[in-house]
């Protein structure tokens, strides 16, 4: 399982890398999103899948048991990383949005020419 989602984590870096490195504004967006989604489940697999086990410790437990319980921290900030990537991506849809309507156009190389020129 570990495999699998490395392998997953590895296929959503690459992508979204490679489409960071388009020229379009939308694809840049696309890619920021699929980067973001890799750093959440790296950050869930560094916290070990526990399957079936509550985020507790026992009130009776002497000793800590490794695995015996699931670590909330990490899906706590998975969780904020999800908000703040929300917010970040309608601001970012709108912000393209904006510039499409006063540029005509999502090329950057077209959009820092015209700033280039005038």
């Amino acid at each position: 399982m570990d495999v699998i989602m490395a392998l997953l984590i590895g296929l959503l870096y690459a992508a979204g890398i490679f489409m960071m490195f388009r020229r379009s504004l939308v694809k840049l967006i696309i890619g920021v999103i699929l980067l973001g989604n890799g750093v959440n489940l790296l950050i869930f697999l560094l916290g070990r899948l526990v399957k079936g086990k509550p985020p507790i410790i026992a009130a009776d437990a002497k000793v800590l048991v490794e695995g015996a319980y699931a670590d909330p921290v990490p899906q706590a900030l998975i969780l904020t990383a999800i908000v703040i990537s929300f917010g970040l991506q309608a601001f970012a849809i709108v912000l393209i949005k904006r510039a499409y309507k006063v540029v005509h156009t999502d090329d950057l190389d077209d959009i820092n020419t015209r700033e280039e020129e005038e």
